[in-house]
């Protein structure tokens, strides 16, 4: 319940003395110094490893007995009462107004659980945690009260509560949808304030790597510095995709400088945005969470690659074994919106047509008005279509990029998000166009060769 005022300077106005004693035995157990005056809390630049935090807040019996101590609704929970790897959980259902009766991280034996009244919609609020990205949630009635069973484990369960952290309790009334865009562009937010020039990279890419890890079968950096992870869904009985942005800017993010949020449009105080590719970069990271919980199947690599401002240098030094058997790529590095880039400047093709129509019939099926396929300049794409994957470059929303003037629409960006999860669910049409494109080119090959 503490807010951030400024770098690593909290408002503990709205926590309770109760919590905020726990607080401090905590910080004086992990031996943080800190500062606390006038209600506001000061902690170190540089953290501590959060399983040195969790060595500290946990002790042995925390959480027994818990559930007795507090009318829901009128006092507020004590963090040191509640299990360890579920009390993050309760403390933002009841700050966004589900108040709970008791709770229980599962200890390593079973479901973590959550008890709250039947006063709420429970359909309401597992809608909720399945926009967070999670499935394995159910829920049930129980004489006078009703349980949320969470099948996660406990890493999942600290994952779930910071997601949690972000909602804002009007958000709620403006429905699933709305929040997901929401949560959308705090990623985005969060990667435009990550530095990184072509060369200096190793920041972003651990951010990215954090973030994936947890999703994916596999994860590497090469020997140039690119990211590169994989993961098979559902058996893999399907296509072989490769989805790719770059981490680097042209220019090093200017320290200190804010952005400007006018609407859906996103501007930088001081120096370039940075959404050349840092927007291309959420995306990615918003479709491997989609995947993770959905019901495609086939095969998924990632390349997030270096110094691509500088002339697609990592791209043209990933390992060609890595490329094996890819059917198809998706590059999202495109400026605008609304573009299907297949070609550089019309003259040297990145894909058979074919590929390109299906993302315009994709986007018409999803509603989303407005994409077209267009010739580009050059890009990563150039790179994967030079191995023979079909490919296509995604307009990712930002506009004027290297530039002072450099502007993001978030609301364009989040519907290319959106534009590749109806890519994903088209599984079968995708596979049929896939197919189409190699009988075409061979029957080109056989007549080309008796010419």
């Amino acid at each position: 319940m503490l807010a951030e005022k400024e770098e690593n300077v909290f408002d503990c106005s709205r926590e309770t003395n109760v919590n905020l004693q726990f607080l401090m035995k905590s910080l004086k157990t992990a031996c943080v110094e800190f500062a606390l005056k006038n209600g506001e809390l000061t902690l170190p630049v540089v953290p501590i490893s959060e399983e040195e935090w969790l060595s500290a807040v946990d002790f042995e019996g925390r959480g027994h007995g818990e559930g007795l101590w507090f009318k829901p609704g009128v006092d507020e929970p004590k963090v040191n009462e509640l299990d360890t790897y579920i009390s993050g959980i309760v403390r933002q259902l009841n700050r966004l107004g589900f108040y709970t009766k008791g709770s229980c991280d599962g200890h390593k034996r079973g479901a973590a659980h959550i008890m709250l009244t039947k006063d709420y919609d429970m359909e309401k609020i597992s809608g909720l945690l399945l926009t967070l990205g999670n499935r394995k949630i159910f829920w049930m009635e129980r004489a006078n009260s009703c349980y949320l069973s969470l099948h996660l484990d406990r890493t999942q369960l600290l994952d779930l509560a910071e997601k949690l952290s972000i909602i804002k309790e009007d958000w709620l009334v403006k429905g699933m949808e709305f929040i997901k865009e929401k949560l959308f562009q705090h990623k985005v937010e969060e990667l435009l304030m990550i530095p990184g020039e072509s060369g200096n990279e190793r920041e972003v890419r651990s951010y990215v790597a954090n973030k994936l890890s947890p999703l994916v079968d596999y994860l590497t950096i090469d020997r140039a510095g690119n990211l590169l992870a994989e993961k098979t869904y559902n058996g893999g009985n399907g296509p072989v995709i490769l989805l790719n942005a770059h981490l680097d800017t042209v220019f090093e993010i200017e320290e200190g400088r804010e952005i400007i949020k006018n609407g859906t449009l996103w501007t930088s105080s001081e120096g370039i945005l940075g959404a050349d590719d840092r927007a291309g970069v959420a995306i990615l990271l918003h479709i491997a969470e989609h995947l993770h919980h959905s019901s495609f199947k086939g095969k998924v690599k990632f390349i997030f690659t270096v110094e691509e401002e500088c002339g697609l240098v990592g791209a043209n030094q990933v390992d060609e074994y890595f490329l094996w058997n890819t059917d198809a790529a998706i590059v999202v590095d495109r400026r605008g919106k609304g573009d299907i880039v297949t070609s550089c400047g019309g003259y040297i093709p990145f894909c058979h047509p074919l590929y390109g129509s299906f993302f315009e019939n994709t986007a018409e099926e999803e509603g989303l008005a407005g994409w077209t396929v267009t010739p580009g300049g050059s890009s990563d794409t150039r790179v994967w279509a030079s191995h023979g994957i079909q490919s296509v470059n995604l307009s990712a929303g930002y506009y004027n990029e290297h530039t002072e003037e450099e502007s993001l629409d978030v609301a364009a960006c989040y519907r290319t998000a959106q534009l590749i999860q109806g890519f994903f669910e088209r599984r079968n049409e995708l596979r049929k166009v896939l197919r189409d494109i190699r009988r075409k080119e061979r029957g080109s090959d056989i007549l080309s060769k008796a010419l």
